[in-house]
């Protein structure tokens, strides 16, 4: 089976689960892949076994499957732009949206130090002087206020543990109109190689971006197994 990019806002403990305080979650026996975890209907994947661990996230492989710069280019990026890069591991795609926003800023959104560490030098090394670090938590991006343009999510958001919480933050980090896009394999094609629970539907997404009020813009027909969703922080 094809293995996915980090997953880094996932479950800490499904113990720890329960129902939210406001009753946006709940829980049931887990599900092959899945956590226990509800929201909205659909239960949150567990975290898969990552590249990163096995032979590197980087390899050409996934360019082949991911198709970044096809992706990238489809996100039609001013060269000023604050771009987040939540989950972004060991920069895979943090480093490939620095050089598309010069002027910019991309922020290196991630849960681990080590590899927030490994982005710095990375970036360093490429003589990328507009890549920032963040330390976030599952709950929260640790972004500023209408401080991003773009925040881009690639195959990870089924399995955030705290969905409406980073929702939430993300509206917040989005300047006015500033856009939030989704990568996610998609449900509606059985062909595809990869498990029904770490996959998600348009409708599904859809449904969960608007709860926090988000506004639906396009799906981006750019890659051929994957949703490109892109969704607006409403205008004023």
């Amino acid at each position: 089976m094809i293995r996915l990019r980090i997953a880094l806002f996932a479950l800490v403990a499904v113990g720890a689960c329960g129902t939210g305080a406001d009753g946006l979650y709940r829980t049931r026996s887990p599900a092959d892949g899945g956590t226990g975890k509800i929201f909205m209907g659909r239960e949150i994947a567990q975290v898969l076994e990552t590249e990163h661990e096995q032979t590197g996230v980087d390899r050409p492989a996934r360019d082949v499957r991911e198709l970044p710069e096809r992706l990238i280019t489809a996100l039609r990026l001013g060269p000023a732009d604050r771009v987040a890069d939540i989950g972004a591991g060991s920069g895979y795609y943090t480093l490939r949206l620095a050089t598309r926003v010069p002027h910019g800023r991309v922020y290196a959104v991630d849960l681990q130090e080590s590899l927030l560490d490994s982005v710095t030098v990375s970036a360093s090394k490429a003589g990328l002087r507009n890549v920032v670090p963040v330390l976030g938590a599952v709950d929260s991006p640790n972004l500023s206020a209408e401080s991003v343009d773009l925040a881009l999510v690639v195959v990870s958001y089924h399995e955030f543990s705290h969905p409406h919480e980073m929702l939430t933050g993300l509206l917040s980090a989005l300047r006015t109109g500033g856009r939030l896009v989704v990568v996610e394999y998609r449900a509606e094609d059985e062909t595809i190689p990869v498990d029904r629970i770490h996959r998600m539907s348009e409708e599904q997404a859809r449904q969960e971006m608007e709860s926090v009020g988000f506004e639906w813009i396009e799906d981006l027909d750019v890659l051929p197994q994957q949703h490109v969703l892109v969704f607006r922080k409403p205008l004023e």
